[in-house]
């Protein structure tokens, strides 16, 4: 987030209520999300990237908030992708350990809690702008714009290869998997490619095999994998190695990629396209987060969890380095001081540069984060960025398109399941 002038700050908490006296010593900062079972690869290494950040901050004494230093303390909570799960965690975050923010993927585990946090005021960061309306304020996206990003990926090939105009897609039919495949058909709609072949698997699926030779079926130039969990994309990419898949791979992640390497080839990985890139990247140097230094970052998360670098690693940290300064700049933790200060203090810079809010002709709030998203594509055995694409460009051009496909999965805001408060189950009593 960009700091602004001095007389800009002193206007925002001028605007502000002051309500530093009820600041505990030290501030908590819940962190809802799988830490084991199939999606852990979404969960934990961001645990780890955020104990990097947690601790880098305490190393100064803490959020400097109306001129005192407050440690922070990061409470973890395993749901495992469980809905049930995170009823019990979101109890145990918010009335036993009193955490200020929520960091969660979003996602299924949100719907039986959302309510509550929303009662509660309660400040909520997800990975998933889907998970966003109006009825939820205090709920923001702020650091990565699933699925809206993926779009970048497919209008690049689109421009540098023109060739591939043929894609078969596959995606889990969950809150991760329906909106990143309504998006990309949208982006091939703009682009031109023409789909050839879709499946929708259960989230439970492992038949990779089957999975691919139906999308292989009509011969497609692309076999794209949308936002597939990672077992499933590896699943996915080995089954297409195996039936001796020659064309374009495409999917929103690709963790653990040397692992897929080692068991593939590198010839087969090379030029796979996705949206993550590691944080030693050339092209990351100049990108002003995480102190002005993204390697360093990276470098020390390798040091220290090695082998575990996801698309997340550093995504919980980046949001909460929004909310950090947010929260200096209001002098207060309270989430309605902190979202006027992130609304109000001009653009916000997220990891790749400069973004603004955005979402309300999709999910009803513009609660969103979006900028520019780098794509990334296998070059001899490592991942480089090879473009960054704006976000706000394109849906500009083809908002309507993205628009029409969620409506036609679903997964507009007004169409997903309304939670009567007649209906609420008390996190109290669970």
């Amino acid at each position: 987030m960009s700091t602004g002038s001095f007389a800009q700050r002193m206007a925002v908490r001028g605007a502000l209520p002051r309500l530093t006296a009820g600041v505990s010593e030290t501030i908590g900062i819940g962190f809802l999300a799988p830490l084991s079972g199939p999606v852990q690869s979404w969960g934990l290494p961001g645990l780890h990237g955020c104990q990097i950040w947690t601790e880098s901050i305490n190393r100064t004494g803490g959020l400097l908030i109306g001129g005192r230093r407050h440690p922070l303390r990061l409470v973890p909570f395993d749901c495992r992708y469980d809905a049930g799960l995170a009823r019990e965690g979101v109890r145990k975050l918010v009335q036993d350990s009193e955490v200020q923010i929520l960091l969660t993927l979003g996602g299924d585990i949100l719907p039986p809690v959302i309510d509550y946090l929303t009662d509660r005021k309660l400040l909520t960061a997800t990975l998933l702008p889907s998970d966003l309306s109006p009825d939820t304020p205090y709920l923001i996206a702020p650091s990565e714009s699933h699925p809206i990003y993926t779009v970048t990926g497919i209008d690049w090939l689109a421009r540098t290869r023109p060739d591939l105009t043929r894609i078969a897609l596959c995606a889990q039919t969950d809150a991760l998997g329906l909106p990143s495949l309504a998006t990309y058909r949208a982006a091939c709609a703009a682009a031109g490619i023409e789909v050839v072949r879709e499946i929708r698997y259960d989230p439970q699926s492992r038949d990779a095999d089957a999975i691919v030779g139906a999308m292989m079926a009509d011969n497609p130039d692309i076999l794209c994998w949308c936002t597939s969990h990672t077992p499933m994309v590896h699943a996915l990419t080995e089954a297409a190695h195996a039936a001796g898949f020659k064309g374009q791979l495409l999917s929103c992640t690709l963790d653990d990629y040397p692992r897929l390497i080692a068991r593939t080839s590198v010839s087969f990985m090379e030029g796979f396209v996705f949206q993550f890139p590691d944080f030693d990247d050339p092209a990351l140097t100049e990108k002003a987060f995480f102190f002005n230094r993204p390697k360093d970052f990276y470098e020390e998360y390798q040091r220290r969890f090695p082998g575990s670098w996801t698309a997340v690693s550093w995504e919980y940290a980046a949001i909460l380095d929004i909310w950090r300064v947010a929260v200096e700049h209001a002098g207060s933790v309270a989430s309605l001081s902190v979202l006027a200060a992130m609304k109000q203090s001009g653009a916000v810079m997220h990891a790749f540069g400069p973004a603004t809010w955005w979402g309300a002709e999709i999910f009803g709030i513009d609660n969103a984060l979006i900028g520019d998203w780098p794509v990334v594509q296998i070059r001899d055995g490592k991942a480089r960025i090879v473009a960054f694409g704006s976000i706000p460009d394109w849906l500009d051009r083809h908002g309507a398109l993205l628009k029409a496909q969620m409506v036609e999965l679903g997964q507009m805001w007004d169409q997903r399941q309304v939670r009567p408060h007649r209906n609420r189950v008390s996190l109290e009593s669970a």
